[in-house]
């Protein structure tokens, strides 16, 4: 049976100086996020320990790869809610605590939000007078360059790489009819002779391979990074960069919940057992761009063994494989009956949407959001999508800062409370290993010399460092670890009662 999916996403964040004479997009970031850890009061540092970028999930690392660097001498913070928040190249990065759901996922995605405002607003009062700093939840600066938005998947080192290869490159293509979030004109170099006004998505434009370990150039449709930042022995840890940076908590539901879905058929064989259902592409990398590209939602993509399939139909032929999988299975691999069903409900209603008129779901998701106040402001003051209008309010609908944003302004359905999303700021998921990090983090601090995903290192002011491994996802939640928490005083206390 497939295992529960842990997720989590990483977002690297746009920014902007603005009224400084030598703008560094580094020294603004790390200054972004120095202000609001100072707000805190509290910094633990990031564990570089057991990073390892170049590691490639088929075995081998090609020799003209180029597996990023691990930049350790950047601003890199944990804070209270188990997220990492740090400087990534010449970007702000915030990644979610490790989540048991699609929809805590969104959760702390928007957190994460609300913290990279509150981060903005903390700068501006130590910034030189005149100087200001904007902040995108975007995935491209309209200039030739893009920034990731990363999913992570918990799954079983068992599944054959190859398998999971085939059966989800076809869905991250397909997908892209509810996850984009919608881009005025291209940066592609070449559009196959089709004249792109505005496309589905911003991360199509910028990917050139199949598969492959990069993740800035000659990015591919699969990542193979094999960091499982768990028990090696018995997970991977599916790392996905197709995906937008999703506002809408729709979009990004669907995007995390249906993959999570996709995953546990691979997992259990699922495609093959219910027919052999394969639609593997002829020609992926050129079928990407071709569905960002068509906003009909129609146009015909060749499958390898010669049919011809929409990115909409093949979405509906996998809603319906995961329709009849939960069926028989259920939904104990997203995380439950109540949440899974809401997803199937709203993957199937966004289907139907896209199908009968892509704009009745304006409120729903990011691209048709973006195209509806975009092309309503075009025809309205007589512009052609070459002017540069256009390109600004592109990016002014992903500022994280809700006076600006234009994505606050049009009414898009939430599936969350807002009082839900503060909290989720500063308090962990109760529901994974996060639950251990984040408690300890408020509550012993300065006894916390540093910590990654599977480990927490104590310095109790003697020799040696004191490491506590945590390498099941699922264990240290509170159902686990409360009871021992409520039971010391100290973090000497507890690494006794631990042993460690």
């Amino acid at each position: 049976m497939a295992i529960q999916k842990v997720l989590g996403l990483e977002t690297e964040y746009g920014i902007i100086i603005r009224g400084s004479p030598d703008p560094n997009p580094i020294a603004a970031s790390s200054a972004l996020i120095n202000a609001y850890v100072a707000d805190l009061a509290r910094k633990v540092a990031w564990d570089f320990e057991d990073e390892t970028p170049g590691k490639d999930a088929r075995g081998f690392a090609r020799e003209d790869a180029m597996p990023p660097e691990v930049e350790t001498h950047l601003v890199n913070a944990v804070l209270t809610n188990g997220a990492r928040y740090y400087v990534d190249h010449a970007h702000p990065e915030y990644s979610t605590p490790e989540c048991a759901t699609p929809l805590s996922a969104v959760r702390y995605d928007k957190a994460g939000e609300r913290i990279l405002a509150r981060s903005v607003e903390a700068a501006a009062r130590i910034l030189p007078p005149g100087q200001t700093i904007v902040v995108l939840k975007n995935n491209s600066d309209g200039k030739g360059n893009s920034y990731g938005t990363h999913e992570n998947y918990l799954m079983d080192r068992s599944v054959p790489f190859a398998r999971i290869v085939q059966y989800v490159m076809p869905h991250f293509i397909s997908r892209q009819v509810y996850t984009g979030a919608g881009k005025v004109g291209t940066e592609a170099s070449s559009t196959g002779g089709i004249d792109v006004t505005f496309q589905l998505t911003q991360r199509a434009d910028f990917f050139e391979e199949e598969v492959g370990l990069e993740t800035t150039l000659k990015r591919p449709i699969v990542n193979t990074r094999d960091e499982p930042h768990c028990d090696a022995q018995k997970y991977r840890r599916l790392h996905v960069i197709v995906g937008d940076a999703n506002l809408s908590e729709v979009a990004c539901f669907l995007k995390v919940g249906a993959t999570a879905l996709v995953l546990s058929m691979i997992e259990d064989d699922w495609f093959a057992k219910a027919g052999d259902r394969d639609y593997t592409l002829a020609n992926p990398v050129q079928a990407m761009r071709r569905v960002s590209y068509d906003m009909s939602l129609h146009r015909p993509l060749e499958l390898a063994d010669g049919r011809t399939m929409s990115a909409l139909e093949m979405q509906w032929e996998h809603f319906d494989l995961a329709r009849k999988f939960t069926e028989e299975r259920g939904f104990d691999s997203i995380g439950g009956g109540e949440g899974g069903q809401q997803l199937l409900d709203r993957w199937e209603r966004v289907l139907t949407g896209l199908e009968s008129d892509p704009m009745s779901l304006a409120n729903q998701l990011d691209w048709v959001a973006k195209y509806r106040v975009v092309d309503g402001y075009r025809e309205r003051h007589g512009l052609t999508w070459r002017d540069p209008k256009l390109a600004a309010m592109d990016l002014q609908y992903h500022d994280v800062r809700p006076e600006k944003s234009l994505y606050a302004r049009v009414g898009m359905e939430k599936l969350l409370d807002e009082a839900d999303i503060r909290t989720a700021m500063t308090e962990p998921p109760s529901d994974t290993r996060a639950y251990f990090r984040g408690r300890c983090l408020q509550r012993w601090p300065a006894s916390i010399a540093a910590a990654n995903w599977d480990s927490l290192v104590f310095d109790l002011g003697a020799d040696p460092l004191r490491r506590v491994p945590m390498m099941e996802p699922l264990r240290g939640t509170a159902a686990h670890v409360d009871t021992l928490l409520e039971g010391v005083s100290s973090p000497a206390e507890l690494l006794e009662r631990l042993g460690s």
